[in-house]
């Protein structure tokens, strides 16, 4: 078995917040981030998937391939967009880095076996301090 990651990159806003909390309880909880007029980052985004070099090629994947795939079902729905509010798959869910995550990996993991390989890990990298990753289930 064999490891690759692609890395990506995209800008986003959120604000993470409860509705059923005060505003003085989300500040509370979430900070500076429950700020009402939102916040960004400049994300960064590692996809790496796993399986067996095949013999012909001498490589898992096609890292074009891999790149266009995740930038069709991910980074286009999430770059310069405000995760509350326009990206479809986080409507509903409090749009933390670890639900980001999660998003992600549903987003991408099905199509990902038309590359003949296997998701194993949705890393985001939300500051130089702070990141999540999420290995399924």
């Amino acid at each position: 078995m064999i490891y690759i990651t692609r890395r990506e990159r995209f800008n986003a806003a959120h604000r993470l917040f409860r509705e059923d909390f005060t505003d003085a309880k989300n500040l509370e909880v979430f900070g500076k981030c429950s700020n009402p007029n939102w916040h960004g980052h400049n994300y960064e985004l590692y996809i790496t998937v796993k399986g067996i070099i095949n013999k012909q090629t001498g490589f898992l994947v096609n890292l074009k391939r891999l790149s266009k795939m995740i930038r069709m079902h991910v980074i286009d729905k999430l770059d310069h967009k405000n995760i509350n509010l326009e990206v479809e798959f986080m409507q509903g869910k409090l749009a933390s880095t670890e639900n980001l995550a999660v998003g992600i990996w549903h987003e991408l993991e099905p199509f990902i076996h038309e590359l003949d390989t296997e998701l194993h890990c949705v890393k985001v990298v939300e500051s130089e301090n702070n990141h999540v990753e999420f290995y399924g289930n």
